[in-house]
């Protein structure tokens, strides 16, 4: 089967730059391979332990609206499972809307030194660096679960 692979983006030169340029990759790549999976196999744990396509989708937005939105969330394993009632339409919509309000809030992020402008009363916000360097490593661990799934579901390979 032939890959369709889409290379690195190119970016600009600046760090914010790379940083979000690389981020926006992951994110789209782990967004297409969940956008048209089949049920009820995008949500079949192909693995011992559970884990599921459109789980790690419904994962990835909690912890897009944790970092960038302050959204506070009490039970992280939970988030390893898309409600029943959700398909995959549902998920992929507001995995984006996520991604959509984050990108938002670090438009008007120009330091990376500085915190992200979030609320969170009585936690500190850890720097811009940080969380995109956070976001590029969870969103870019769970795409590569992700395109495994993927072709585990039905041969799908390529990002």
């Amino acid at each position: 089967m032939r890959r369709r692979d889409t290379p690195p983006p190119r970016t600009g030169g600046s760090e914010i730059e790379t940083l979000r340029g690389f981020l926006d990759h992951l994110r789209s790549s782990i967004a297409t391979k969940v956008e048209d999976a089949p049920e009820p196999q995008v949500r079949t744990a192909a693995v011992p332990s559970g884990t599921n396509l459109l789980g790690l989708l419904n994962h990835v937005t909690h912890v897009e609206r944790a970092i960038f939105l302050g959204a506070e969330v009490t039970a992280w394993p939970a988030t390893f499972h898309a409600d029943p009632a959700d398909g995959v339409a549902e998920v992929v919509a507001r995995y984006r809307e996520a991604v959509e309000q984050a990108n938002a809030v670090l438009d008007t992020c120009s330091d990376l030194g500085a915190p992200v402008p979030r609320p969170r009363p009585g936690r500190p916000a850890p720097s811009v660096r940080w969380a995109l360097t956070h976001m590029i490593e969870e969103t870019g661990r769970h795409a590569g679960h992700a395109d495994i799934l993927r072709e585990l579901i039905d041969g799908s390979t390529g990002r």
